[in-house]
């Protein structure tokens, strides 16, 4: 009978919000954005707060509403495997990985045969990865190839580029570039902030949609560091952000530092969606888990190829997930991969920006 009485009590307890808290999520519902103050108060809510809880609801709506329910599928196609000199910390291709010896390019034809899965699969888009050191007049002709073969919109994910190579991605058949300042880029990098910002404005001046993830998110990342790539992300009005955690490959230098839960990315995805208000076209979550398509997520990455967070050549029977059953999850969570895309089209049911 005590059992009974503590459950009757716990039913009928009062889910009040914090008023200041209460206040913030109103104010980001409104898709207005909220401030960087706002977003790390929201940052540091405890994970099993009615607070937190209300935070993912609020992005949770902003996305069904704004997004039309609709799940977004970009399929990554990692084109090469190599031991990459750049040798980023949290990277399975890299020299100092030791994982992989020898340079490895997946033929043609079977980076062709994995784009016509995808459209075959209704794909909202193809992510083309290479490595650092990837040949890029190599990759111009692989996207001339993908140009001939699919009609789903291409998107590059490769190194830092000048005005006139992001023309000449435009010329390939490119309609947009996945690139991040990564969390610790500088420090677990060897490449400079400043020098990834100035990419992001070359996509921005040529005309390719800029995609960006806040990433590789791990427990080492200050809450001021994340929010400040969250901020970029809204200054330079992404097609689409989010939050992708940083998983430790076998070996990984990284792996002193353990990685954040599924659920503790949910809650960031969902500070990210109140920042990044009406600006994004959908908003990503990476590996593809449930808990944060409650959270303000509808876009998932499903895999072939190469990726660099395994320590296999190919992702299938590795960490990728397939698109049918990316697909399979956002059904399960009542969002529809079968509606149109809204990151290459306005097709939101409200486009705020023209309001």
């Amino acid at each position: 009978m005590q059992s009974i009485h503590i459950y009757s009590q716990r039913i009928h307890m009062s889910w009040k919000l914090s008023p200041k808290i209460d206040g913030i999520l109103k104010k980001g519902m409104d898709y207005a954005g909220i401030s960087r103050e706002e977003a790390t108060e929201l940052m540091h809510l405890d994970l099993h707060s009615r607070e937190t809880y209300a935070l993912m609801q609020a992005a949770n709506w902003m996305t069904r509403e704004q997004f039309n329910s609709k799940g977004e599928n970009h399929f990554h196609i990692g084109v090469n495997v190599e031991p990459c000199p750049l040798n980023c910390s949290f990277c399975s291709l890299t020299e100092q990985a030791g994982i992989f010896t020898e340079k490895l390019e997946f033929p043609l034809e079977d980076v062709l045969e994995w784009a016509r899965i995808g459209e075959e699969n209704h794909a909202d888009a193809l992510n083309i990865m290479t490595t650092g050191t990837y040949s890029f007049s190599r990759l111009l002709d692989v996207g001339k190839r993908l140009q001939k073969t699919v009609s789903v919109p291409l998107v590059v994910n490769t190194r830092d580029i000048t005005h006139k190579e992001g023309e000449q991605l435009l010329e390939a058949g490119f309609v947009g570039a996945y690139h991040a300042v990564r969390l610790g880029e500088g420090r677990d990098t060897p490449l400079k902030v400043e020098k990834r910002i100035q990419t992001i404005q070359v996509l921005k001046d040529v005309g390719l949609h800029w995609m960006n993830c806040v990433e590789p998110v791990g427990p080492e990342h200050s809450i001021e560091e994340i929010v400040d790539r969250m901020f970029l992300a809204r200054q330079y009005r992404a097609t689409y952000s989010g939050v992708m955690r940083r998983i430790n490959f076998p070996g990984s230098p990284m792996h002193k530092y353990g990685m954040i839960t599924e659920l503790e990315m949910a809650k960031m995805v969902a500070v990210s969606r109140l920042v990044m208000g009406d600006i994004p076209r959908a908003h990503c979550t990476h590996e593809p888990h449930t808990a944060s398509l409650m959270a303000g997520a509808n876009l998932f990455f499903p895999e072939v190829g190469s990726n660099p967070r395994d320590g296999a050549e190919q992702v299938q029977g590795g960490r990728g997930k397939s698109i049918q059953i990316t697909q399979q999850i956002q059904r399960e969570m009542n969002l529809d991969p079968g509606l149109p895309s809204n990151c290459f089209h306005s097709r939101l049911r409200r486009d705020l920006r023209q309001v």
